[in-house]
């Protein structure tokens, strides 16, 4: 059984929102489909790329962009097929407004 059935979207953590969403929008021309406050989403044919504002800080502290998939059945089975295949979760499923999140480490230990 395959653990993800795809890409839900790609969040990219930026200084400067407004500033971020003129780029997609006017300099690459991808349609803006969601703003609230420090967060903005823009349609790349299908894929959504989420422009995260952050602190600069925040921007500068070695992470970049956050893949986020959708699991192939509910979040808990796929955390739990996924465990069993070695990948490691950092933390609990954390439950947001916007949804639920379970955090794995992307690079695998071969």
């Amino acid at each position: 059984m395959s653990a993800v059935k795809g890409m839900a979207n790609v969040w990219v953590p930026v200084q400067d929102t407004d500033r971020a969403v003129n780029f997609y929008e006017n300099t690459l021309g991808l349609p803006v489909v969601k703003r609230d406050g420090p967060w903005a989403e823009v349609d790349a044919n299908g894929i959504r790329i989420g422009l995260n504002g952050r602190e600069p800080q925040g921007t500068q502290a070695g992470g970049g962009p956050v893949l986020t998939f959708q699991p192939e059945g509910t979040l808990e089975e796929t955390v739990e097929q996924l465990k069993s295949q070695g990948v490691e979760f950092p933390a609990e499923i954390s439950s947001h407004d916007w949804g639920r999140v379970a955090t794995l480490v992307a690079t695998p230990k071969y």
